[in-house]
């Protein structure tokens, strides 16, 4: 239960001074008068007023405690997090040159102060992204008419009009309300984007001036610059993954591949040829929003093709044709943007000239009171908040040099001011104190800073003076919207700045309650990986991944014990995501859900722990069920509730709530609340009895079960050991006599799971054809 401040004494003045007064009948009778103007009533009046201000104070002891309990069990108040951003640098109508911008910019939206974290080289151009999305509903008339115009562009092998995949040339949508960015991997993406670099629209060619020289004139003043591309992505529910702690993300850039067309003219064979381009990113921008640093090569190698025929405009793998011929003129290359195959990438947001920002207002030679000499001497900022880490303070003792203190955890382990020997040592050894003693503490939340007494920490002299540095956040202010950050005082003449997105991650301190809600689970596990239940709870909370499944062996590593106990110290964490669009039936963790755990769990676990994190290995089953329909009842509903219902008893995850009424099957057949259980064998009579159970099912003909390996089951069983779990690849239920296993592997595909076995495929490679538009502009 929640700690109450209880009130030792309510009582107020005037309380005082009458119980006083009723008082006096009964210890002193000969006293009659009780005006204001007599001097007794005087002074219980003070007495009276000097109480009420005692109590006032012991009423704070309680308060005093709670915080005093905080700080013991090392539960501070979090400080307020500030708001980070990204900021995009336009120069319309600067001279034709990039000019490179430090890291440190102040930019601001309204009052609100933000600085970039990164430097960047501003283009003096312009950019667009596109994709290819594909046109539907085409009539066989349009499709023979683009078969015959595009003739010798298709297969030998598939010259029908299958192969062809006709698209439209869209922009990338603007962020807001209501957009779910691009899915690179999704069909209604045609290969990656495509960002086209135009020449800016203020910049025209002189008056004489051909126009190619005129873009070689912005080719050479982009060559060889670093192209800053901010990368956000979209995250449904607002999910996050990290990196595991203390390695770095050399894979960060290289999911996001990036090239450029090579070379100023196609090749004999009239296959377009593309140059990948060296990228660097500053985060796993596929999950996180971040900064991709796209080196530029010389301008040599900058030109686009020149010798493009009309009729090859956008097929294939030619870039994206633009029906605007104004943009086609400004034309200066473009930067095609994929992903590899099996990576997950869904792009919110593309923009050029980006830096990352985060808010705080510095403040720069603060001075603060002079130091006393005294011991434990405390000292408040002007400003708070305090972000962690951005205090630099400097102590000038009178007639020395200035001295630069440092920050530290905790004053004890502070070492003397005074170096003095330790008589603990033995004689000979090395007695002096490595402890550093020039050092303070600080309380960011309220900007409070403490120094030492001497014995464990150096006191400011007397007279000294002491001058801070340091960087405060406004916290949850600083969550702005989409263009409120439009100014920036350094900026050069003619630079403008704004946030395209809003910015994020701003935070108020904590407050006292919200800290004391943090004592039950501390005190529980003190945040660290002992027991079984630590590991499944502590897991469960991992940020930025949606974790559906735990399991924990202890003990245990897949490759190289039999069975738990083998190896000590090992634990092994079996993990599955709540969903997964390329496997709903079978979810697997990805390599980021599987980084994003290790982060949160490496800090928290013992040093003799070794942790081995995997996901499930499934075991595709087929499954066949003969039923008969009690007269009456619709034997198509029937017959789709059954195969729900073994879908779900065969789930490696939990039934959602709410999820259709054969989920009172599940909890009487399943031996948990987490889904199929480790080690359970899948057995013909049990599935038989789970379809038995749904409602409008007369009997059970046969239930017939097969992996598709094509071993024969022992018994009616299909074991499953280790880690491993059933997956249904396909499922028939027919009424009368199940289908046989050869006959349920030519069934129709609507017997089937999708994406399974048995489903037929594409077909083939397609070849993407641009829609010719009604209108040129």
């Amino acid at each position: 239960m929640p700690i109450k401040i209880p009130s030792l004494d309510d009582r107020k003045y005037q309380e005082l001074l009458d119980e006083a007064l009723a008082r006096i009948p009964v210890h002193n009778p000969e006293w009659t008068n009780f005006n204001k103007s007599d001097p007794g009533v005087t002074l219980v009046e003070v007495f009276a007023f000097l109480t009420e201000n005692l109590l006032y104070r012991a009423n704070q002891v309680p308060e005093r405690n709670r915080r005093k309990f905080l700080s013991m069990l090392g539960v501070p108040f979090q400080a307020a997090t500030p708001a980070r951003g990204l900021v995009t640098f336009t120069n319309e109508r600067g001279p034709l040159s990039s000019l490179t911008l430090n890291r440190g910019i102040e930019v601001r939206a309204g009052q609100v102060s933000y600085r970039t974290e990164m430097g960047l080289d501003v283009l003096p151009i312009e950019a667009q992204v596109y994709y290819k999305r594909p046109v539907a509903n085409i009539s066989p008339q349009q499709k023979e008419y683009y078969r015959q115009l595009y003739a010798s562009f298709l297969p030998e092998s598939q010259p029908n009009l299958d192969a062809l995949q006709l698209y439209q040339t869209a922009a990338m949508p603007e962020p807001g309300p209501g957009s779910t960015g691009l899915d690179l991997s999704s069909s209604a993406v045609v290969d990656g984007v495509w960002i086209a670099l135009f020449t800016r629209a203020t910049d025209k060619p002189a008056p004489g001036e051909e126009h190619e020289k005129f873009l070689d004139k912005v080719r050479k003043a982009i060559a060889g610059k670093t192209l800053n591309l901010g990368v956000v992505p979209y995250l449904p529910g607002g999910s996050r993954l990290l990196n595991p702690v203390g390695q770095t993300t050399p894979d960060a850039a290289t999911r996001l591949q990036f090239e450029m067309p090579q070379g100023e003219s196609l090749p004999a064979s009239r296959e377009p040829v593309y140059r990948a381009l060296p990228a660097v990113a500053s985060a796993d921008v596929l999950n996180v929003p971040g900064i991709v640093q796209v080196t530029l090569p010389e301008q040599d190698r900058l030109k686009f093709w020149n010798n493009i025929e009309p009729l090859e405009q956008g097929v294939g793998k030619f870039p994206p044709s633009l029906e605007d011929t104004n943009l086609q003129e400004r034309l200066i290359t473009w930067i095609h943007v994929t992903a590899p195959r099996g990576v997950s990438a869904r792009l919110y947001w593309l923009g050029i000239n980006v830096a990352p920002i985060t808010q705080g207002g510095v403040v720069s030679n603060e001075r603060l009171p002079q130091g006393t000499g005294e011991p434990d001497q405390v000292i408040r900022l002007g400003h708070k908040p305090v972000i962690p880490g951005s205090l630099k303070l400097r102590v000038t003792p009178p007639g020395q040099a200035t001295q630069t203190w440092t920050e530290i955890d905790d004053l004890v382990s502070a070492g003397p001011e005074v170096p003095a020997p330790n008589f603990r040592l033995p004689p000979g050894s090395n007695q002096a104190s490595f402890q550093p003693s020039q050092v303070f503490q600080l309380d960011a939340e309220i900007g409070e800073i403490r120094f030492g007494n001497g014995a464990h920490g150096k006191r400011p002299p007397f007279g000294a003076s002491i001058f801070a540095e340091y960087t405060y956040s406004v916290g949850a202010q600083g969550n702005v919207g989409s263009g409120s950050v439009n100014n920036g005082p350094a900026l050069p003449a003619g630079f403008k700045v704004a946030n395209p997105i809003p910015t994020w991650g701003g935070a108020d301190s904590e407050t006292q309650a919200e800290a004391e809600k943090h004592i039950p689970r501390y005190l529980q596990h003190r945040d660290r990986l002992v027991t079984i239940n630590d590991f499944e709870t502590i897991t469960w909370r991992t940020p930025g991944a949606d974790v559906g499944r735990v399991e924990v062996i202890p003990a245990y590593h897949p490759h190289l014990s039999l069975a738990p106990g083998d190896a000590p110290g090992m634990v092994t964490l079996m993990l599955i995501p709540s969903s997964d669009a390329d496997n709903p039936n079978a979810p697997r963790p990805n390599q980021d859900f599987l980084e994003a755990v290790c982060a949160y769990l490496s800090p928290r676990r013992l040093v003799t722990t070794e942790l081995y994190l995997t996901g499930p290995s499934y075991v595709a089953i087929w499954v066949s069920i003969g039923i008969q329909v009690l007269p009456g009842i619709s034997i198509a509903e029937t017959r789709d509730q059954v195969k729900r219902a073994i879908q779900q008893f065969l789930s490696p995850l939990p039934p959602e709530r709410g999820q259709m009424p054969v989920d009172t099957v599940l909890h009487e057949f399943a031996s948990g609340p987490k889904g199929w259980p480790l080690g359970k064998p899948v057995v013909n009579l049990e599935l038989a009895a789970v379809a038995s159970r749904v409602p409008g099912v007369m009997s059970i003909k046969d239930v017939l079960i097969a992996k598709t390996d094509s071993a024969p089951p022992v018994n009616g069983r299909i074991p499953i050991t280790k880690l491993e779990l059933p997956c249904l690849a396909g499922i028939s239920v027919v009424v009368g006599d199940p289908l046989s296993m050869a006959q349920l592997g030519n069934a129709s595909p609507s017997d089937n799971l999708p994406g399974q076995p048995g489903t037929p495929g594409s077909g083939g490679a397609s070849l993407p054809i641009p829609i010719i538009p009604e209108e040129c502009r």
